[in-house]
């Protein structure tokens, strides 16, 4: 996997990791951090691709100059290793209009567009809303459909309108329907992406290609070979897999996953660093019960103690 377009059934690869943005002590954006990070994740777990500033990533909280800096500082590490995908969705559509056009000048491969959350469009305001973002730039784009945190999904006429769309390729799929992902897998050529780890074997089996995953973080390569298993016709391999990963794909969500992928990142000593408020760093007995989970899926994490040590250094 080199860059988008090698593959147009899987345009941005198969595995890709919403990436926390790692921060110092003091809070501020840790640039060097995150090119170790990125690094990490693209020689050493093997993703295909990088999602930055999405919601993992705390984009509620960075600033545009801080997301410009952190997506140019990603591109410079990974380099042709991988691709590159800008979180560039707001509830704002000429503001997610110049985080596009800001992004392909900074050298991303792709951008991310979350459904506009809050106010709540009606589908027209979405199917406008998108196709803006789109004819922004000539990067392709892969819609985010996440109704528990934007308020609104998208409707399968929606979505299957959309993908007529040239520069519309991709979804991000954390609706957690699989009967109407179906649909639209049966009735477009949009390349689907769970956005769900837990979700991923099952939407692999009604036609989605590859996760935007969290706990991927830790566990990318055991995720790939599912993915490629699954591809194969090894169905039993895939489930194996799928049954080993449940752990990590429930332990880093008992809270906002965020918070909880920083943590392990911490333990496992990682760039990652504290939380931006409103969201608040794990807490004792969250990191516990992480540790146990992982454990379970077959990674074992560092102490308490360690990351209480690293809080203290920064």
């Amino acid at each position: 996997m080199t860059r988008t377009g090698s593959d147009p059934q899987r345009p941005f690869g198969r595995l890709l990791t919403a990436m926390i943005t790692p921060f110092g002590a003091d809070g501020s954006l840790d640039v060097e951090g995150a090119q170790r990070l990125a690094t990490h994740l693209v020689d050493s777990q093997e993703h295909d691709g990088l999602v930055i500033s999405g919601t993992t990533g705390e984009s509620p909280t960075t600033s545009d100059a801080e997301k410009d800096t952190l997506l140019r500082a990603v591109v410079e590490a990974v380099g042709d290793r991988a691709c590159v995908v800008a979180g560039v969705g707001t509830n704002n559509t000429n503001h997610s209009v110049e985080l596009a056009r800001a992004a392909e000048k900074a050298g991303a491969d792709g951008v991310l567009v979350v459904t506009p959350y809050y106010n709540k469009p009606p589908q027209e305001g979405l199917v406008r809303h998108f196709t803006a973002v789109a004819e922004a730039t000539g990067l392709p784009a892969m819609l985010y459909d996440i109704p528990g945190r934007s308020g609104v999904a998208l409707a399968t006429e929606t979505i299957v309108r959309l993908a007529e769309h040239p520069r519309i390729v991709a979804m991000k799929d954390a609706k957690g329907d699989l009967a109407e992902t179906a649909w639209v897998t049966k009735r477009s050529d949009l390349a689907y992406y769970s956005g769900d780890d837990m979700l991923t074997l099952p939407l692999l089996s009604v036609g989605a290609v590859g996760v935007v995953g969290v706990p991927t973080h830790l566990f990318g390569p055991p995720t790939k070979r599912m993915i490629e298993a699954f591809e194969r016709g090894d169905v039993t391999e895939a489930l194996r897999l799928h049954h080993e990963l449940l752990p990590a794909y429930c332990g880093f969500f008992r809270t906002q996953g965020a918070i909880l992928t920083k943590a392990a990142l911490n333990l496992a000593g990682l760039p990652a660093g504290p939380m931006r408020p409103p969201l608040l760093d794990a807490t004792a007995a969250e990191v516990a019960r992480l540790r146990e989970d992982c454990a379970e899926a077959g990674y074992t994490l560092g102490s308490a103690e360690q990351m209480a040590h690293i809080h203290t250094q920064g």
